[in-house]
């Protein structure tokens, strides 16, 4: 029933917006068409006039209308102009001209285009009234009146001028705005409009929508609002209609009158936006999104953001409110070194960082070229911000040594790294140098520099680690902490999930082979990850450096786990093709080192939610297993020592010393 009457609703919409009446109507549209061609014809040019309207010809239009007003409100309160209203009449006539000019020119209404003019505009317009009449009622009761210059005007003489100032003001002013969009729309008939259904009635929806009517020449006709909200049901936003909730699609996309569908809800949920896509795409709708508001970064949102669903649209979780002002403070005006600036955790720490307004920013990498295009990235989005590109290796003691002497950072994060599983487990020296000898040299350089803060990149893989890569980002974690205690300075680390769209990731991997026809590659049916962004990892890098005392691990509450076959799934989908029809899905087993599923915190780790929402620390559960930092300190030594030795046997045991939970039985394949 319901999708009989939107049918119904939606075919008179479309006949009353577009005039399709059908073969039958074609003789009335003719005769329509010929008896408003007159008409049309003067419209169009008064209104190209009209639009073109220069502020001087409104600042002459002024003049005329303040000279004529204070006698049309004298005619009618009195139906009449005595004649000994004339001495006095001409006298207020010419002050309050001038005072009503004075508070136009103050409030720079002269200034305003008003052929594209708003709420904002209309608002500076009712102040600019509202001084004018201040002015006018001080100037007429303790200076016209006391001098007798104004004893035969009624005393409400400046209120009924001010009220006709305002409609005239108004009425000119959005007369041309009127008179532009009725042009626009005229202009856009001759162009083909495709017909859309906006999800989201909220803000973002409102804009999208008067973007599209506003600019006919976009091609695109909202014809239909969906909300989750049942209060919006029924209402009308810009006189298009809120239909109902996603339980509609389906009836919208048979009624064979919406071609395309745009969820504009910034802030939704990736569940959210999963269930109404795969609706969509249930019904062969074309969906589209506008970004989410780590891509808006505070922009509007137009038109010309709308793009496709991606995957990462679908993982998105709901925007964790961070300490905006706290982050800026951390990094304004501090000299600020980032390692691993060419990476993709680190290419967007240092544009989160750029934001705050540093005095420098160090940008630290191994490779040339990402470190050359990174600097000229920031520098083209930051031209205010001093970058100084460094290419050194975070192994090289002596290298770093002297960069963070010459450099005297009052920060420092260190997101230089080995991160691929798989690819570790057959280059464990690498693994060590990298991640473990890269972090203590990093941090001594630090220490000895006089660096406060310091915070380690770590990952969810560094809990129960069954992997190389995330044993050595435990041996980081905990060389940290020792630090951490020692100097009483804030040291700390973060642990992130998976990353999407960083470099090696699924998601990319997924895309290559679904654009080679297949098939994808699934470790395992029952393997699941944590997922976040790339900017909700580098805020909580930010909020950690901020809340840290010293020796604190944070991490994100990640919400569900997500199966990487559905991933894989959607991302099919997404590319408009059907599983087993199109392309295949083939299991090839896990990989060595992986889990089916990763943790958050080690067993036994203390962990508790801090003032900032979704954050969790870990206060009491970071210490190295045999107590003594000195222990500690041997092991890495000895276990680096083995890295640079070449010694995959010495390597494994120095892990499986350093971490009891270490599942080294799962690499003695290799002994």
């Amino acid at each position: 029933m319901s999708g009989f009457l939107i049918r119904n609703f939606l075919e008179l919409a479309y006949l009353g917006r577009f005039g399709d009446l059908g073969s039958d109507g074609v003789g009335f549209l003719e005769v329509k068409r010929s008896t408003h061609m007159i008409r049309e014809l003067w419209f169009n040019n008064v209104a190209q006039t009209m639009t073109y309207f220069r502020n001087r010809y409104f600042f002459l239009l002024d003049l005329l209308a303040l000279a004529l007003l204070p006698t049309v409100a004298l005619f009618l309160r009195d139906d009449s102009l005595p004649s000994l209203y004339a001495p006095a009449l001409a006298i207020y006539t010419l002050v309050s001209a001038l005072l009503w000019l004075a508070a136009f020119f103050f409030m720079r209404l002269y200034s305003i285009y008003w052929q594209y003019a708003g709420i904002e505009e209309m608002w500076t317009l009712a102040k600019a009234v509202g001084l004018g009449t201040l002015l006018n009622l001080a100037v007429f009761f303790a200076l016209l009146y006391p001098l007798g210059l104004a004893n035969n005007l009624p005393r409400s003489l400046p209120l009924l001028e001010a009220l006709l100032v305002l409609v005239v003001m108004v009425g000119t002013r959005g007369s041309v705005r009127w008179l532009d969009r009725r042009t626009r729309a005229r202009r856009g008939k001759t162009t083909p409009q495709q017909r859309v259904v906006i999800y989201g009635a909220g803000e973002a929806g409102a804009m999208i929508a008067r973007e599209m009517l506003s600019n006919p020449q976009l091609g695109l006709r909202p014809v239909a609002f969906l909300d989750d909200d049942p209060k919006k049901h029924k209402l009308a936003i810009q006189r298009i209609p809120v239909l109902g909730g996603r339980n509609q699609i389906e009836a919208l996309a048979r009624a064979g009158h919406v071609e395309r569908m745009i969820i504009a809800m910034p802030t939704a949920a990736g569940k959210t936006l999963r269930e109404i896509t795969a609706r969509c795409l249930a019904e062969q709708l074309p969906v589209a999104t506008v970004p989410g508001v780590f891509e808006l970064l505070n922009g509007a949102v137009t038109v010309n953001k709308v793009r496709n669903i991606e995957i990462e649209d679908l993982l998105r979780r709901e925007p964790i409110l961070g300490d905006a002002a706290a982050v800026r403070a951390l990094v304004c005006g501090k000299r600020v070194l980032v390692t691993g600036a060419g990476g993709s955790i680190g290419g967007e720490l240092c544009r989160q960082i750029a934001r705050g307004a540093p005095a420098q920013l160090y940008l630290v990498g191994h490779g040339e070229n990402s470190i050359f295009m990174r600097h000229n990235e920031l520098t083209a989005l930051f031209p205010q911000t001093a970058f100084v590109p460094v290419i050194a290796d975070v192994r090289d003691a002596p290298r770093m040594g002297q960069l963070m002497q010459a450099a005297q950072p009052h920060l420092a994060f260190h997101a230089a790294a080995h991160k691929h599983v798989a690819l570790m487990e057959s280059n464990y020296p690498d693994a060590v140098t990298n991640n473990v000898l890269g972090t203590r040299v990093t941090l001594d350089a630090a220490a000895a520099a006089g660096v406060e803060t310091f915070v380690l990149i770590s990952t969810d893989k560094a809990v129960n680690p069954e992997s190389v890569m995330g044993a050595t980002k435990r041996v980081a974690e905990l060389y940290v902490h020792a630090r951490a205690v020692e100097s009483g300075r804030r040291y700390v680390a973060v642990r992130f999930g998976n990353v999407l769209g960083s470099r090696g990731s699924v998601v990319p991997l997924f895309r290559q082979q679904i654009a080679n026809g297949g098939p994808v590659l699934v470790t395992d049916p029952e393997v699941r990850r944590f997922f976040m962004t790339i900017p909700e990892a580098v805020q909580l890098v930010l909020e950690a450096a901020t809340l840290g005392e010293g020796g604190e691990i944070f991490a994100l509450d990640m919400g569900e786990p997500i199966k990487i076959v559905d991933l894989a799934r959607d991302l099919i989908r997404l590319n408009g093709l059907q599983e087993g029809r199109d392309i295949e899905i083939e299991y090839i087993g896990l990989r060595p080192g992986e889990k089916l599923y990763e943790e958050l915190f080690v067993p036994g780790e203390m962990y508790e939610r801090t003032a900032r929402e979704k954050i969790f620390v870990a206060r009491n559960g970071v210490r190295a297993p045999a107590a003594a930092h000195a222990q500690l300190y041997a092991g890495v030594e000895a276990l680096i020592a083995a890295a640079q030795g070449g010694d995959e046997r010495h390597i494994r045991a120095g892990l499986a010393q350093l971490l009891p939970e270490f599942k080294a039985a799962a690499l003695e394949g290799k002994a």
